[in-house]
């Protein structure tokens, strides 16, 4: 079980989760929408997602041709998930949202084919700010 919110905390949910199904998104949408090299993800079964709060959805038609949602706060913009059409079996939520984001370990990326050559192994890039925030 997990729990996340906005980074306002005007829109907070739980979630049943298997940390083993995390998964590293190097496709292009994610790219761009999240402003970042790769988005990570983590599948939640509809029935196991209870959310307070109105997010806002844009909606994007993927690359499949099928509609993909992506829900986040209206007020911050924090991420919060992505699903297929209006009653998705699955909501796949953002880890930087889920409280408990450190157990997340992703298991498995997808369309490395999309990926920034760096952004597959950042070991050598030096550290600079070693505090935590």
């Amino acid at each position: 079980n997990i729990d996340g919110a906005c980074h306002c905390g005007d829109i907070r949910y739980e979630a049943r989760v298997d940390p083993h199904r995390t998964i590293i998104c190097h496709c292009s949408d994610c790219q761009t929408i999240s402003g970042a090299p790769y988005r990570v993800n983590v599948p939640a079964a509809a029935e196991h997602f209870k959310m307070t709060g109105q997010p806002k959805t844009y909606v994007k038609v993927g690359g499949s041709g099928e509609a993909v949602n992506t829900v986040f706060c209206g007020a911050c913009g924090s991420a919060l998930y992505s699903c297929k059409g209006d009653n998705p079996p699955f909501v796949f939520l953002r880890i930087g949202a889920i409280r408990q984001r450190a157990d997340l370990v992703p298991t498995a990326q997808g369309f490395c084919d999309s990926a920034l050559s760096w952004a597959m192994d950042i070991r050598q890039i030096p550290v600079i700010a070693p505090t935590r925030g």
